[in-house]
């Protein structure tokens, strides 16, 4: 399946795999929590998962469930660095995203 491929969601017919894949990504937007996450990420080039916590005020495991989502939505890169996770946007699959809903 091409994520979200060229098209747009209010000039043509969204393809069945398209909605299942946008609404998946609105699934991993829809949580106040992920969307700090987001902010913080995308301010920054790659972000430690080891400094997260704190900057959200969530636990480590609510933290990483949160960056699971966000990963399996393919809206963030993880990078294993050492010991720790780096995350870092995916602006290819946030452009997708912002085509298709212009």
């Amino acid at each position: 399946m091409d994520p979200l491929c060229g098209t747009s969601l209010f000039t043509e017919l969204l393809a069945e795999d398209d909605a299942i894949d946008l609404a998946g990504v609105g699934k991993a937007l829809a949580d106040p929590a992920r969307l700090r996450l987001l902010s913080i990420i995308g301010a920054s080039s790659a972000v430690c998962a080891c400094d997260l916590p704190a900057l959200v005020g969530r636990s480590q495991p609510t933290v990483s469930h949160h960056l699971s989502q966000l990963v399996h939505a393919g809206i963030l890169n993880r990078e294993q660095r050492g010991q720790w996770a780096w995350f870092l946007l995916n602006r290819t699959r946030i452009d997708e995203i912002r085509a298709i809903l212009v």
